[in-house]
């Protein structure tokens, strides 16, 4: 089996719908995708309608959390969907980011770049906005090249001239709350350093301890190094470790497969959810 455990559509900042991630999943060879949208599941109806025969979805999000003043992202496997508190909380996360999306670019424009908030809600379509449709509107307005090139210090990079925070869970109550609602947590990219900031050893063990299933270790921005590394904390840990593409459709190059996570980590990962009281 070929199982890819992380990928993003239209429902956030992907530039393919749902329905489109799936046949290029099995396009691509797979037998099972997470559809893993940033803080919503509103993907998820489309791209069950749209499943090609052989492929199975798994039905996720990657929730954002913050710790120590940085953003920590949660692969959020929910099988039975979200109870009322983490849908609250996941409305609260939506709505402010279209305050950091307005404040952005605003920011933006007193540094010269002719973007404007009706461009990013436009790119946005119905999605929630994300830095990746700034990046977007910023190279339509010729600021950069490629979408890439915002995500600097020079831009909307984390700590970069124009970005600004936004609001995120605290990461062991965002694990309890997927927990609560019958779900598994599985850390996203945690060794990807070229975001900015790597998680601390320490806080993945308190994350452990508070019901984290999981590391995604093979991930594009991982090298074998960290790799290896991630592995052996996993297993002093006692994680799974999980695998997946990070797949944004054309932003990232249609990279689905890429990355992949073995069927007895994905077996063990099912099994850890269960039916929410």
């Amino acid at each position: 089996m070929r199982i890819d455990l992380h990928s993003h559509s239209s429902a956030s900042d992907g530039t393919d719908p749902p329905a489109e991630v799936m046949r290029r999943a099995r396009a691509a060879g797979l037998d099972v995708i997470g559809l893993t949208d940033h803080d919503t599941l509103s993907g998820q109806d489309e791209a069950r309608a749209a499943l090609p025969p052989g492929l199975t979805l798994v039905s996720g999000m990657e929730l954002s959390s913050r710790l120590d003043g940085h953003s920590v992202h949660l692969l959020s496997y929910l099988p039975h969907g979200m109870n009322p508190e983490l849908a609250a909380e996941t409305r609260a996360i939506r709505d402010d980011r279209l305050r950091r999306g307005r404040d952005m670019v605003a920011r933006l424009r007193e540094l010269g770049v002719d973007v404007t908030w009706e461009q990013v809600l436009a790119l946005a379509g119905p999605a929630s906005v994300g830095r990746p449709h700034i990046a977007r509107a910023m190279v339509a307005a010729g600021a950069i090249g490629a979408p890439a090139e915002a995500f600097t210090g020079e831009w909307i990079g984390a700590g970069g001239r124009a970005y600004v925070s936004r609001y995120g869970l605290p990461p062991a109550r965002a694990v309890g709350l997927v927990r609560g609602s019958g779900g598994a947590v599985v850390l996203a990219h945690p060794g990807a350093v070229s975001r900015g900031w790597r998680i601390p050893d320490g806080a993945i063990a308190d994350l452990a301890r508070a019901g984290l299933a999981g590391l995604e270790v093979d991930h594009p921005d991982h090298d074998e190094a960290e790799r290896a590394r991630l592995r052996a904390l996993a297993a002093g840990l006692g994680l799974l470790t999980t695998g997946g593409s990070d797949d944004h459709g054309l932003l990232t190059g249609r990279r689905l497969g890429a990355e992949t996570t073995s069927p007895e980590a994905f077996g063990q990962l099912m099994a850890s959810c269960e039916r929410p009281a």
